[in-house]
């Protein structure tokens, strides 16, 4: 996205199923399961730059020895720099003994993080601030093994009050920040319970089916017990993410399937993917089971996941990329006029890459099918010139706009700051026929429209086209998320702005007076999560009126090239990702009912001028 939005944090869980032993006679190396999460973790790097974390549970420990060990990083590179914290105890055992790494049992004993239950996280803070102590995974430690508990997630939660109140616990300043320590909390308070009932076996599936449906939000959750019980679950609509793969030597997840693909080398159809309302249980001995622990309900896979989040690599996401950009063609043929002999196509930013290969092949296919027609036009005379000239017709596709990551903007005086806002992309100069050409370049999705109007249309407008036609491969984001993605101000939105301001040019403010009273009415009555009040703004315009509203706002002032923008429609994102339906921030059809409280406190806060979250 040219508007960066922070969004998915990346788990990645691992069961060694074999002694330590296995792994060194078949891998050579004790440290196999330790190398296999440092992959998996990288692969999904794409997922969370504020921190990472690993936990380790070690089975069939003597008591009085560790068996729980953790460790986290808020550091710029925190993966490297939990490995290479890893790997320094590693490199000091072998300078006190070379041999050691023969010795798995040695091994296991020294080692703290050699052990048979591995999770890792990789965060990005929708909730709390970016230090350490918010990084995943959390730990509870108890004497007693079965009531230690280690917890992360790909997650938030709206619902942190209440979860507390169930507990009857009055939460610290930290814990008030995290919506990992309620759901630890509740998770810990059932398997207390259970243990004090039954403490012979945990039974962790009965913890879960009640633990699990007290929480609203979408989540891939990913825990272990002391006394080595594993386990992944998922939202019982199947917002967040969440795959796995099995073999006689590993249990896996994570929450990309192409990041177990490359880290295991399985094929596509080996990685499952862990369905709504299900967990995946490892027990002490290695036996696996899927559950169902909450009854699904109607699928809401979160669509962004599709669009941008997720990593391309992944073939059926690659294929749906494109099919957004495809699916895009006909509108922009249709605003072009059909003229690709003086139509350029680019693309920004680089994740918008796929998108722009699956518009050109449609305005290709376009092309080809009117090359047909002409040639079969002309009969048996066929001017050999003409005909040349006819094959060789090409849509037009040239690199424009280049990201300069050294760029910087230092400055905080906003004039100057604008100056050199302008200057964080670069243009490719002598692409373009000044006056002549129309510029179509696509984007992922337009969140704030900010650097859409402060750097690219300045720097496009360079070139001086005739036009420029900014394409998005999402629809317009109308609506806070509260499920994981940091998109919670409605101010934050373009979307929102553009039907601000149509309000105020047709005299309906007194609308916006209207909805905060029934807002403020609905507060009283705690009945803030039944409706969603915001849709109303919305109703009085059609699509086409909102989009050209943000056409004017991401014009900078004085531009004299005219700009106009293409939404793709919600029809055609779900034509495109038939298997992700979640689209709350495009729609405001929230699947839970947290998500209508949410907006209405961020409508709330947008009246009252508070720069705040809505959850």
């Amino acid at each position: 996205m040219s508007d960066a939005i922070k969004h998915e944090c990346g788990l990645a869980f691992i069961r060694l199923r074999k002694p330590f032993s296995y792994y060194q006679q078949t891998y050579g190396s004790v440290l196999w399961g330790l190398n296999k999460l440092y992959l998996l973790m990288e692969k999904q790097h794409n997922r969370g730059q504020d921190g990472a974390g690993v936990a380790a549970v070690k089975l069939n420990v003597e008591p009085g020895y560790p068996f729980l060990s953790r460790i986290r990083s808020a550091e710029a590179g925190s993966i490297a720099d939990i490995f290479k914290q890893i790997g320094e105890e590693f490199n000091e055992l072998q300078k006190f003994n070379p041999e050691i790494g023969n010795y798995p049992g040695l091994m296991k004993g020294h080692l703290s993080f050699l052990g048979e239950q591995l999770l890792g996280h990789l965060r990005y803070g929708t909730q709390g601030r970016n230090n350490v102590q918010f990084c995943h995974p959390f730990i509870k430690r108890h004497t007693i093994p079965a009531r230690n508990l280690v917890l992360a997630g790909n997650f938030n939660l709206v619902n942190t009050d209440e979860l507390f109140e169930l507990v009857n616990m009055d939460p610290g300043e930290f814990q008030k920040q995290s919506d990992l320590a309620a759901m630890m909390e509740v998770i810990y308070h059932f398997i207390v319970k259970a243990d004090e009932a039954n403490q012979q076996e945990l039974d962790i599936v009965s913890v879960l089916k009640k633990a699990v449906p007290l929480f609203d939000g979408g989540f891939h959750v990913g825990g272990a017990t002391g006394n080595g019980i594993g386990f992944v679950f998922r939202d019982a609509h199947g917002i967040r993410p969440s795959y796995y793969y099995i073999n006689d030597e590993v249990v896996v997840a994570a929450s990309e399937r192409a990041a177990l693909r490359t880290a295991f080398n399985v094929g596509e159809n080996e990685v499952q993917e862990l369905l709504p309302g299900k967990a995946l249980i490892v027990l002490e001995n290695g036996e696996v089971k899927i559950e169902q622990i909450i009854e699904p309900k109607e699928r809401k896979a979160c669509s962004f996941e599709r669009i941008y989040f997720s990593r391309g690599s992944d073939e059926k996401i690659y294929r749906e990329r494109q099919r957004l950009g495809y699916n895009l063609s006909k509108q922009v043929l249709e605003a072009v006029e059909f003229d690709l002999k003086n139509t350029i196509f680019s693309f920004i930013p680089n994740t918008a890459e796929v998108a722009f290969y699956g518009l050109s092949k449609g305005c290709e296919d376009y092309l080809n099918k009117i090359k047909v027609e002409r040639i079969a036009s002309w009969g048996n005379n066929v001017d050999p010139e003409k005909l040349h000239e006819m094959i060789n017709r090409k849509v037009r596709m040239e690199k424009i706009a280049i990201k300069d990551v050294k760029m910087r903007t230092f400055i905080t005086e906003d004039v100057n700051r604008n100056e050199m806002v302008q200057h964080v992309y670069d243009i490719t100069y002598g692409t373009v026929r000044k006056g002549i050409d129309t510029l179509v370049v696509i984007d992922d999705s337009i969140v704030r429209g900010t650097t859409l109007r402060e750097s690219i249309i300045r720097m496009l407008a360079r070139l001086e086209p005739k036009r420029i036609i900014v394409v998005s491969s999402s629809p317009q984001i109308r609506y806070p998320d509260c499920y994981g993605i940091d998109m919670s101000k409605l101010g934050d939105f373009i979307a929102f702005n553009a039907a601000i301001h149509l309000l105020k040019e047709r005299g309906k403010e007194d609308v916006l007076k209207e909805l905060y009273d029934q807002c403020k009415e609905m507060v009283r009555n705690n009945q803030l999560h039944t409706v969603n009040v915001v849709k109303q703004i919305y109703k009085s315009f059609t699509n086409e009126e909102i989009t050209k509203k943000i056409a004017e706002l991401i014009t900078p002032q004085g531009l004299q090239i005219p700009v106009d923008v293409i939404y793709q429609t919600i029809e055609s994102l779900h034509e495109a990702c038939p298997n992700n339906l979640g689209d709350w921030y495009f729609t405001g059809n929230y699947p839970t009912p947290g998500g209508n409280r949410v907006v209405n406190t961020a409508f709330i806060n947008y009246m009252e001028g508070k720069n705040a979250r809505g959850y």
